[in-house]
């Protein structure tokens, strides 16, 4: 049962790292991603071991700078020592790094990133148990938990080009939900 993600990343891929965690956030998984910002008192390096050994999978987020960063290999190195799940997440254009150059990566380009973070959520769906969505309303700014839509449901409406669709609980606007990512438009 997956119920937190490490994801690595170059820091030149910071904004997209934040995007993936923000997208897993809402399907109630943890992710180790900010750890550059954090705990400065305490070095990269155990950062990076702490949210690894604490986490049941890692995300590689591999672009075409990301495959060739040091951090990245490094946190991949470990992953493997410490047997944890790998799912990379690969740019057109970049190649795997040789500990992972067997797995099969979920292939994106940046123009179309919120389709494999989708991609991503269903892999992770078909090894969990994912039951909870957290909303927030973009009108209102409230949070809210309620059940996750059924991956049909899901499916029928990326088949449609359409959005998922839910009402805020508080203020009572409907909210339109990405099909791929889950994140909320008025």
């Amino acid at each position: 049962m997956i119920s937190k993600v490490y994801i690595s990343h170059s820091p030149a891929d910071e904004e997209m790292a934040l995007q993936l965690s923000r997208a897993l956030w809402r399907v109630g998984l943890e992710s180790y991603v900010a750890l550059y910002n954090l705990s400065p008192a305490i070095s990269l390096a155990e950062r990076a071991s702490f949210g690894l050994r604490n986490s049941e999978c890692l995300v590689a987020l591999l672009t075409v700078e990301g495959s060739t960063s040091p951090e990245v290999c490094q946190e991949i190195g470990l992953a493997r020592g410490l047997d944890l799940l790998i799912i990379p997440l690969l740019e057109e254009g970049a190649k795997l790094p040789f500990l992972i150059e067997h797995l099969r990566p979920l292939v994106f380009r940046e123009e179309k990133y919120a389709d494999v973070v989708g991609l991503l959520i269903k892999t992770i769906r078909e090894l969990s148990r994912l039951e909870w969505l957290k909303v927030t309303c973009p009108k209102c700014g409230e949070e809210m938990t309620q059940y996750l839509t059924p991956q049909e449901d899901v499916e029928e409406a990326l088949a449609k080009c359409t959005f998922l669709e839910t009402i805020c609980s508080y203020c009572q606007n409907k909210i339109r939900l990405d099909a791929r990512t889950f994140e909320p438009r008025l």
